[in-house]
């Protein structure tokens, strides 16, 4: 007979207290209208690579935070239909800038703004349905975003916020493929040690954007090369982890036996309880449901797949000891579509239900022997 298992349940998690913290301690500066601090903290935290404990870098959050009312202004100006007051916060912010048009953490904070209002323009059409004024809002803001970034150089300034930028630029670029791998290897190499940014270039390179699953997978062994010493072949696993969410047809290429290498070296390197938890929700609660396939009759796609999410079981009985809710929260459902989730709620409840079913060493079935707001015991 096994130990019980006691996992922690945390609905306030540190990552998420930070998040919080420096998207108000931005909001605040702007608010204050002190941007000359603003800019200063913002540099700062980027070549520092200061992140919160689950990766997010703070100078974006900063950046995020500080934006935060211009942008709600202008989408609400958008929604009533009157264009003119959705440029006025934005023309506010152009003011400023002219005034520390030197400073590239306000230079950030300005141009991220205008991809943000330009992407609420935008909507949910694709590009051949979207309205011509709609498609040309999209356009312009994006295009002056792109002439704000375009005087600074993200080497130079040693600035991967900056460089994090340019690649969100791309969902303007009338020919993104020809840009996306080389951009996302810029940002890669300034930040190596940032999973947020191999994740986004998995994402960027399916055939559904701007690339197709043999680019997938080069872009990922690429990365692996170049990250070895920091993730071992952890890099595999972040290059693919939210294109396979989105995409099962990128299992056919996927090397299985290699993603579990990744997540392995990730777990030695990474031991976080936040990056477990990722880990935990994608093979627990994304890959849920996968049947053990028949070795003579299944699709590769197939085993792929359920070799993966095999590997929850490990994950969980060797490496999870808190359970976030809102990690599983936001997970992808195994169909590959984000659905709205009542939030710890819910997460809970995912994280339960996959919990339910791992196996102990003797391959015996685990089953909840008590669930309270604080903890999940499990026993054999």
């Amino acid at each position: 007979m096994s130990p019980d298992v006691v996992i922690e349940i945390r609905d306030q998690t540190t990552e998420e207290i930070e998040r919080r913290r420096y998207l108000a301690q931005g909001q605040f500066l702007a608010r204050q209208e002190n941007w000359a601090e603003l800019g200063r903290l913002i540099r700062t935290f980027d070549t520092r690579r200061l992140t919160t404990p689950g990766g997010t870098p703070m100078a974006e959050l900063l950046a995020e935070g500080a934006r935060a009312d211009a942008v709600g202004a202008a989408c609400d100006a958008i929604i009533l239909g009157d264009a003119k007051a959705a440029e006025a916060p934005l023309r506010q912010l152009d003011d400023m800038l002219s005034e520390l048009c030197e400073d590239h953490g306000v230079a950030l904070v300005v141009a991220r703004a205008y991809m943000e209002v330009g992407l609420f323009w935008r909507g949910e059409e694709p590009g051949d349905t979207m309205p011509v004024a709609q498609q040309a809002a999209f356009q312009i803001h994006f295009r002056t975003a792109y002439n704000i970034l375009e005087r600074f150089d993200p080497f130079e300034l040693d600035a991967p916020s900056l460089a994090a930028a340019r690649c969100a630029l791309l969902v303007a670029e009338t020919q993104p493929a020809l840009r996306v791998a080389d951009d996302y290897e810029d940002l890669i190499d300034l930040d190596p040690q940032s999973p947020r940014h191999m994740r986004a270039m998995g994402l960027h390179l399916l055939p559904l954007l701007y690339g197709n699953h043999e680019a997938l997978e080069l872009e990922a062994r690429r990365t692996v090369a170049r990250t070895l010493d920091i993730w071992g072949a952890g890099a595999y696993v972040w290059v693919h982890l939210d294109a396979l969410s989105r995409d099962p047809d990128a299992f056919r290429r996927l090397d299985a036996e290699f993603f579990a290498e990744g997540l392995h070296d990730i777990v030695e390197r990474r031991p976080d309880q936040h990056t477990v938890n990722v880990l935990a929700a994608f093979t627990g609660y994304t890959l849920a449901g996968t049947p053990a396939p028949n070795p003579d009759a299944a699709r590769p796609q197939d085993q792929a797949r359920a070799r993966v999410a095999r590997c929850f079981d490990w994950i969980a009985r060797d490496h999870l000891t808190e359970v976030h809710p809102l990690v599983w929260a936001q997970a992808a459902d195994p169909d590959g579509v984000h659905r709205p989730c009542d939030g710890p709620l819910c997460g809970r409840d995912r994280a339960l239900t996959a919990l339910a079913r791992v196996p102990d060493q003797s391959n015996d079935a685990l089953h909840v022997l008590d669930y309270q707001p604080a903890r999940i015991t499990l026993s054999s």
